[in-house]
């Protein structure tokens, strides 16, 4: 497991929530947002791995290598996502609906290709880190949250440095997979 890709893989998918986070947060308490964006990473993530060992049982894993072509396809095409809040009577709710509505799209192609090699227990601590991540993150963004140079940066570069983020966990995937050395092998 690595969690240097962990990490970039969990960023750059989440790096356009990352925006909607900032009137989460100034709608609802921290703790709501917390428990809503923690459950609805840990039902994609759970997701995305589930699918994964389903492909498993009937590719090589060289092959499903070029499940890379996902986050790479992710960061060419141009799609503006829907970030309109789906309210709710329960914040977590409001929260959780929101955040799968926004991102389910992208981290089931972005974490399906990195997860699907993984174990049971590498994953089981795939959902502890990425759920600390997840708790991080919201702390650091109620931090942030009121800094308009945050703001600025994120409307000017945000989609830019995630699609940079997505070529990379593509190729990434492709080295990792072996389908890279597969090919070089076939000439």
């Amino acid at each position: 497991m690595n969690y240097w890709l962990l990490t970039l893989t969990f960023l750059s998918v989440n790096l356009d929530f990352f925006f909607m986070l900032i009137f989460l947060l100034k709608k609802y308490r921290v703790w709501q947002v917390m428990v809503g964006y923690l459950l609805g990473n840990l039902i994609l993530l759970t997701a995305s791995f589930f699918v994964g060992k389903t492909l498993t049982l009937f590719l090589p894993e060289w092959l499903l290598g070029v499940l890379g072509f996902l986050p790479i396809w992710l960061a060419i095409r141009d799609d503006d996502d829907d970030d309109q809040d789906k309210t709710r009577k329960s914040p977590v709710v409001s929260v959780l609906v929101t955040y799968l509505s926004v991102c389910a799209g992208c981290n089931l192609s972005i974490f399906l290709p990195v997860l699907v090699g993984e174990t049971m227990v590498h994953f089981l601590m795939t959902l502890v880190f990425i759920g600390i991540l997840t708790l991080i993150v919201v702390v650091v963004i109620k931090l942030i949250a009121d800094i308009s140079v945050v703001e600025r940066v994120m409307e000017r570069h945000g989609e830019r440095l995630m699609k940079v983020c997505y070529v990379l966990i593509g190729l990434y995937v492709f080295w990792d997979s072996g389908l890279i050395s597969h090919l070089i092998a076939l000439f």
